[in-house]
């Protein structure tokens, strides 16, 4: 699959495997591969990402709302706000976790463990959004696997990065539009 990447896509998935060296994380997760994209400047997903109003500038903001999911132990926030009607205060639940163990104690992230090989290993959600990037050049007829189909991926996928993607005005369909040529769905 990785042959019929295009250079750009290339350096995004190279871009999430430092983006989650960085992180001192143990996998390569799919919010490295969004936070690779917001760091690149070039490929039709850039564009597309600035076109909706999600350049550089605004980086910050959704990092810190992966951070935060992270912190809810990779939970959307859809996700809390649904075991909040069942009277379970994640928040809460996080804070008394952190109190005890420090914080991000429930991130999943173990920085204590031994590295085999020194490479990151992909999750299964970083792996689902590689997979699914193929099935959307596939369905749109195109032969190679741009940065803009990874991008694809992940507002499609259910999870945190298209929840955070969509609470930043970046969805499957805005994404679609701007790169068939219609337009900025939103500025700012």
């Amino acid at each position: 699959m990785f042959e019929r990447f295009t250079k750009d896509a290339r350096a995004v998935v190279k871009g999430a495997v430092e983006q989650c060296e960085g992180a001192g994380a143990q996998t390569v997760d799919a919010e490295h591969l969004l936070l690779a994209l917001l760091d690149r400047g070039a490929g039709r997903g850039a564009f597309a990402l600035a076109a909706l109003g999600l350049a550089a500038e605004r980086r910050e903001s959704v990092a810190r709302a992966l951070e935060a999911a992270r912190r809810r132990a990779g939970l959307s926030q859809a996700e809390a706000e649904a075991l909040a009607g069942l009277g379970i205060d994640v928040a809460e639940i996080v804070s008394r976790v952190e109190e005890a163990h420090g914080v991000g104690a429930m991130s999943g992230d173990r920085k204590d463990r031994g590295w085999w090989g020194g490479h990151r290993s992909f999750s299964r959600g970083a792996k689902d959004v590689l997979e699914k990037s193929l099935r959307i050049a596939v369905a749109r007829r195109e032969r190679s696997i741009g940065d803009e189909h990874l991008l694809l991926a992940l507002t499609a996928r259910p999870g945190v990065p298209a929840e955070v993607l969509a609470d930043h005005g970046v969805t499957y369909e805005s994404v679609t539009r701007v790169l068939s040529g219609g337009g900025e769905a939103k500025a700012g």
